[in-house]
């Protein structure tokens, strides 16, 4: 079982983590090609190998959100997760996100400044207008109603990019309870990438 780096470093998840070795061939691959271009295995495929089924179901839906051609930037889409990660006290999200916001944006300070208060990021008015829907879905999408897609359309969003918005809120809404329920635990690498 994979799990635990060493004496004094907790477990990167709460349940049982299996090894690479006894993974399903398409998960094990999925994980080796991530490890092979980002240098290490993000501990969310780790953990979340324990379910195979909800793995794929997962990772599915993510690259359907995360990786699509739309009208919001990848930036843009990291940067939801970012501030609504924050916003729901996912320690994984926000670090992970965080590192991959910072390369999508080839800026090392903009994640810690969404993640802190987006209100006073240097971001655009849209992408503060983003932000801001992105938060309602993620804190109270009962409130959700048609002056938001009004502002959203004046800002220049279609239809499309405010499903996009709130879809990688929700989604990232399931993720971070998840993220929490297993106490899963963010990689160091994380910490340091894009800000050099």
């Amino acid at each position: 079982m994979l799990g635990i780096y060493s004496m004094n470093t907790p477990p990167i998840s709460r349940f049982p983590v299996p090894s690479l070795a006894s993974l399903p061939e398409d998960i094990r691959g999925r994980i080796e090609a991530v490890q092979e271009k980002s240098g290490f295995i993000p501990n969310v495929f780790l953990a979340l190998a324990h379910r195979p089924d909800e793995f794929r179901a997962f990772f599915a839906y993510h690259d359907a959100l995360m990786e699509k051609p739309s009208g919001l930037t990848k930036a843009e889409r990291e940067m939801i997760v970012v501030a609504t990660s924050n916003a729901n006290q996912c320690h994984y999200c926000v670090i992970a996100h965080g590192a991959i916001l910072r390369i999508r944006a080839k800026n090392p300070l903009i994640a810690d400044q969404i993640a802190i208060n987006y209100r006073k990021a240097d971001i655009s008015d849209r992408q503060k207008a983003m932000l801001d829907f992105a938060m309602k879905v993620s804190q109270a999408a009962y409130a959700v109603n048609d002056e938001d897609y009004t502002n959203l359309h004046t800002q220049g969003f279609s239809d499309e990019d405010i499903w996009d918005m709130g879809a990688i809120s929700a989604f990232f809404g399931m993720s971070n309870r998840l993220a929490n329920l297993l106490s899963m635990r963010a990689n160091e690498e994380f910490y340091g990438m894009g800000r050099g």
